[in-house]
């Protein structure tokens, strides 16, 4: 089932995000858990911040990591040079492995783009052997996003049909409190915890903000791209501001925080 994630590069997906997910996939990975002699699954792994981060553990036994998007897997697959890693193009409510393939499966901002993010929670219970850990982190769109919440509210201000695209980006799959541990228990996995994950995103200026938007990376991207001359120099010219928010341009840091979640496949 494809992502609802737009892509346009794998470079431009790195400043949109990659290098925030990497500052995230440790926190998960403390969240999550884990052992030496562990196989992992690393479900959505876009370039790799989350496998590349599992394989600082040197105990564990071997990593694989999926994504839909061939982009990804081709730019992970660059990037890898751990025996113990493998990546593949598959999808995340389809998993193509046995049952009980892995001791742990790991999702990192992902499970909020795939519109049927309750199947793909329950494929990554069905490849957990019994006892094995199933985790993932999603961003908290409508209240933990200060940055990106930024530049929604300010294109909602200029143009009326960036409401409802606003509305899909704060209201995603997973996002609200409890949602995703509701859908965790309800694929029956057991001792189910829900917490919350907190990074900053550190901007050197304006441009290192909205460059990555501005090309067309992620959905503010693709909408942003489409938008006539017009209105895309006024949105421009009013991001700007709101980032600026009356200084000169320069460096400017956000809270993010992402919901994560995990719990036991049962014994």
């Amino acid at each position: 089932m494809p992502s609802s994630f737009n892509v346009e590069s794998a470079d431009g997906y790195e400043q949109l995000m990659g290098r925030w997910s990497r500052r995230l996939a440790p926190q998960l990975i403390d969240f999550a858990g884990l052992a030496d002699g562990e196989s992992v699954l690393d479900v959505g792994c876009g370039t790799g911040s989350l496998t590349f981060a599992l394989a600082e553990n040197p105990g564990l036994k071997a990593i694989s990591a999926i994504d839909f998007s061939p982009v990804f897997v081709e730019a992970a697959s660059r990037r890898n040079t751990d025996p113990r890693i493998t990546i593949r193009q598959a999808d995340a409510c389809a998993l193509p492995f046995e049952d009980n393939s892995f001791d742990r499966a790991l999702s990192l901002l992902v499970l909020h783009f795939v519109p049927e993010a309750g199947r793909a929670v329950a494929e990554m219970r069905r490849v957990v052997r019994p006892d094995g850990v199933v985790a993932a982190a999603v961003w908290d769109h409508y209240g933990g996003m200060s940055g990106m919440r930024m530049m929604w509210d300010t294109v909602a201000m200029i143009d009326a049909n960036a409401r409802a695209m606003r509305h899909r980006y704060s209201f995603q799959p997973m996002t609200r409190p409890g949602e995703m541990k509701a859908s965790f228990v309800g694929n029956g996995l057991v001792d189910v915890e829900e917490t919350s994950l907190t990074i900053r995103m550190d901007y050197n200026s304006f441009d290192d903000y909205w460059a990555p938007i501005a090309a067309g990376e992620g959905p503010l991207g693709k909408y942003v791209a489409g938008l006539d001359a017009y209105t895309r120099a006024r949105v421009d010219i009013a991001v700007r501001d709101a980032y600026e928010a009356g200084e000169p341009d320069g460096p400017r840091s956000f809270a993010s925080v992402a919901w994560a979640c995990r719990g036991r496949v049962p014994g």
